[in-house]
């Protein structure tokens, strides 16, 4: 089936919105694809250097252009539980390519931060920056000009978006990406949340806390909540970066090593050594693109991909807007209940049906690009099935189921969850800005109450414990922005709102920072731009003021009339507290350049 006529209407004026950019960097591509990687033309010393630690048999083969090389970048760590389980994907890959008759080298490893371990504290304030480390670092270990394709493996909030960008930027090259999964469920996520809110407000200790967030965050793998982690590997296989039903299997089972090496044989079949050349960068297109955008939207998933699949988009030569990010959100239902937008977790999504299913009802409307190129072939409609193990640790893969294992989890498109997706873009006198709502109840979806000025979530917490957050208000926290501070997520500012919700007050947050995948409840407008460190509306809204955020009809407004509003001189503060400690310093130049947050906050693309 072909896409519905309005999405096809949107992609094809991203199409011409983007052909100044996106027709030079095809031509790149493609004039790198014409120019190597060919080994013959380097340089004997530079050839000797690139397999100097191979077997006599690899050097053989790697001194002429007929075996594929394939270049692994890697994200691993062996503190972080999302990456720990890459630890023995190299040796599984290089056996995997000597079956497949490729060679396999480790090309480089990029840095990867876990905003779990970081919310908070002063690291945060590297997290969003890191992603554009990431793609540098990844850039740095492909430079080499020694691999005829690349298999990234990343799973977490910057790592996978950084490698994505990586990826495209070195676009002649095939790339896939091999996810590591998720970690099995533990302690359930609603009850974690309510042990936050609990010592939050003074009625359970540090021990039982941190004996909660130890039950929930208990082994290898992505935590199990739908935030961006989880939200990554949605977008890398609904994109075609992934083999079919490759995201949410468990680490260390048969079914994920199997993938893991069918994966490896893939890329190696991709190459321009074959008949399947599949660059990265003539792949992805304006089509993959929006299908992304549709399956975030699908599966309530991570508001810090409004910035990101900007980003990765730009990389491409291709210019995605929040407000086609937010037309789009108009047109796609809500298919997915996973926590916080629901009490499962991601491995409870796969079992009911998982993406496969969600894929399968997409396209049965026509609300997916079906005609793409993918790492597996072309058509999405061969990422409509469900995988599992087959004989002799191969994969098996079988069309989708046609019912949903449970519909409390997953959706049919007759009946979704809501009728439209979970971002909006909302502009007005403040600016532009994002709202999650697919967790959010109908009755918050507009709230008009006094602003509360803070600086920062710290500002706001202290309040919150000197009891001084009465009555209906809206949290305006700024100075946040990617100018400022680099834009941290602000995610301890959802218990305490989460709190006073409960408690009957209406509350909402609007600021120039971050949330992340896990907000909720509460909501909340975020990546205001311009910032307040830019001068922004946001910087000129005093206490008191009425601010009014509209989900339904895309509006942020502080009711100040225009004129008044725009002689009020900009509030400024002292930042010199965030310049330094935890490498901070080393990122002042990236404050200076990074662009605004509707661009992606990045400072590769302005």
């Amino acid at each position: 089936m072909s896409a519905d006529s309005r999405i096809a209407a949107i992609t094809a004026r991203i199409v011409e919105r983007s052909k100044p950019y996106r027709e030079p960097y095809i031509d790149r591509v493609r004039g790198a694809a014409a120019n190597g990687p060919h080994r013959t033309v380097l340089g004997c010393g530079n050839l000797a250097h690139g397999f100097a630690v191979c077997s006599p048999a690899e050097k053989v083969a790697l001194a002429g252009d007929r075996v594929a090389n394939l270049g692994i970048i890697t994200s691993y760590n062996d503190m972080l539980s999302a990456h720990q389980p890459f630890e023995t994907y190299p040796a599984l890959i290089r056996e995997a390519a000597h079956e497949a008759g490729g060679v396999a080298q480790v090309a480089g490893g990029v840095p990867a931060m876990c905003d779990g371990v970081t919310q908070g504290q002063p690291g945060m304030e590297l997290s969003l920056f890191s992603r554009d480390v990431i793609a540098m670092a990844a850039g740095i270990g492909l430079s080499h000009n020694m691999f005829d394709a690349a298999v990234y493996l990343g799973v977490c909030d910057k790592i996978v978006p950084g490698l994505a960008i990586a990826a495209l930027t070195f676009g002649h090259l095939p790339a896939v990406f091999i996810p590591a999964g998720p970690m099995t469920s533990g302690l359930p996520n609603d009850e974690k949340a309510k042990i936050r809110q609990l010592f939050a407000e003074g009625k359970v200790g540090r021990d039982e806390l941190l004996e909660a967030e130890s039950k929930s965050y208990h082994g290898p793998g992505t935590c199990t909540f739908y935030g961006t982690a989880n939200s990554n590997q949605m977008l890398m296989e609904i994109m075609g970066f992934h083999l079919p039903g490759a995201s949410f299997i468990n680490p260390g089972t048969p079914l994920r090593d199997a993938l893991t090496k069918e994966a490896t044989k893939r890329a190696l079949a991709i190459t321009a050594l074959g008949n399947e050349f599949t660059p990265a960068g003539e792949m992805i297109d304006e089509r993959s693109i929006v299908n992304g955008v549709i399956g975030l939207h699908a599966t309530g998933g991570s508001t810090n991909h409004t910035l990101h699949l900007v980003a990765m988009a730009r990389a491409a030569g291709i210019v995605l807007t929040w407000q086609d990010i937010s037309e789009l959100s108009d047109l796609v239902p809500l298919l997915a209940r996973v926590y916080p937008n629901g009490l499962a977790d991601v491995n409870h999504f796969h079992a009911a049906g998982g993406m496969g299913f969600m894929i399968a009802q997409l396209l049965s409307k026509g609300l997916l690009h079906d005609d793409v190129r993918t790492v597996y072939g072309q058509g999405l409609s061969a990422y409509a099935i469900d995988v599992k193990l087959g004989e002799k640790g191969s994969v098996k893969r079988e069309p989708a189921p046609a019912v949903s294992a449970d519909p409390k989890v997953l959706a049919t498109i007759d009946r979704p969850f809501q009728h439209t997706g979970g971002l909006k873009m909302l502009s007005g006198n403040i600016g532009k800005a994002v709202i999650k709502i697919s967790a959010v109840k109908p009755e918050s979806h507009v709230i008009e109450a006094p602003a509360k000025i803070f600086n920062g979530q710290g500002e706001l917490n202290a309040a919150f414990k000197a009891g001084k957050l009465e009555g209906d208000f809206v949290a305006v926290v700024r100075f946040q922005g990617p100018k400022a501070n680099g834009m941290p997520e602000l995610h301890k500012l959802t218990t305490v709102l989460g709190i006073l919700q409960d408690r009957g007050q209406k509350v909402a947050i609007l600021t120039d920072g971050r949330m992340s995948g896990a907000s909720g409840k509460v909501p909340a407008a975020i990546h205001v731009t311009p910032e307040a460190k830019e001068g922004g509306p946001i910087a000129r809204i005093q206490e008191g003021d009425i601010v009014r955020i509209d989900a339904i009809k895309g509006k942020i407004e502080v009711l100040v009339e225009d004129i008044a509003l725009k002689t009020r001189v900009p509030a400024h503060i002292d930042l010199s507290d965030n310049e330094f400690g935890m490498g901070r310093e080393l990122f002042a130049p990236f404050r200076q350049i990074a662009g605004a947050a509707d661009r992606g906050g990045s400072v590769l693309f302005n």
